[in-house]
């Protein structure tokens, strides 16, 4: 069944459709998102308006572990079933984990100066999630150091997996640890702490950035593969056999 997706030709076909609903979709959830958010949702009656900081913040969050998630997931199968296409995924994929880790991360320390006097704390949340950001360049650097791109996509493959690890310390790290963030108040048992007024637009962020990472997943493995295919042609001239 996997091997069933591992046409280029096909992905191409089926690309071509999804690429607008996702960029349609994208501008769909974040412009009422945004509205919500920062229009119709009240301010928090301690954080003040600096709370809408969160409508970004929390979904960017998400999606870096989501990316991260999504690339391991992608390595596991090239690596096992040598899916062409699941490794052309992690790779898609890790430029934009990295932008969501970096949004996350400059969102956060913006949320945390005026909440607790201070742009960075050295606590367990931070912490984790700054290595999540070196993970993701470690990536992006070791897939494009080898001269050979499969033996560069194995070891950034490995890369990925070995990290993976501290995925579930960033999710559980307010639990484990004394640390300045609060516990989880949307994915926890017995549903969402956080009113309605405020969930939806974050919600509804969180949709949007999930459809723009899978719109620009699309675009970056179709460049992928536009760009092996130009890369075979060339070797065949090199050699002759064109």
């Amino acid at each position: 069944m996997i091997q069933k997706f591992a046409s280029p030709a096909r992905f191409m076909r089926l690309s071509q459709v999804l690429l607008p609903w996702m960029a349609g979709l994208t501008v769909a959830f974040a412009a009422v998102g945004l509205y919500l958010g920062l229009v119709v949702a009240p301010a928090d009656y301690q954080q003040g308006e600096s709370v809408r900081i969160m409508y970004i913040h929390v979904p960017a969050a998400w999606m870096a572990l989501f990316c991260y998630a999504a690339m391991a997931i992608a390595a596991a199968v090239g690596l096992i079933w040598k899916h062409p296409l699941a490794d052309l995924a992690a790779k898609s994929t890790a430029p934009v984990g990295a932008a969501f880790t970096f949004l996350a991360l400059f969102t956060g320390a913006m949320w945390g100066k005026p909440m607790w006097g201070t742009w960075w704390v050295w606590d367990a949340r931070l912490t984790s999630m700054l290595v999540l950001f070196f993970l993701y360049l470690g990536y992006i650097a070791l897939v494009n150091a080898f001269d050979n791109p499969a033996r560069g996509i194995k070891a950034s493959s490995i890369l990925v997996l070995v990290g993976f690890v501290n995925v579930p310390i960033i999710k559980f790290s307010v639990e484990w640890w004394n640390t300045l963030h609060q516990p989880a108040s949307v994915l926890k048992i017995g549903g969402p702490s956080i009113h309605s007024s405020m969930l939806w637009p974050l919600l509804l962020m969180a949709l949007a950035f999930t459809a723009y990472y899978l719109w620009v997943l699309l675009l970056r493995l179709r460049g992928e593969i536009i760009a092996n295919k130009v890369r075979v042609l060339r070797l065949r001239r090199v050699h002759g056999q064109a």
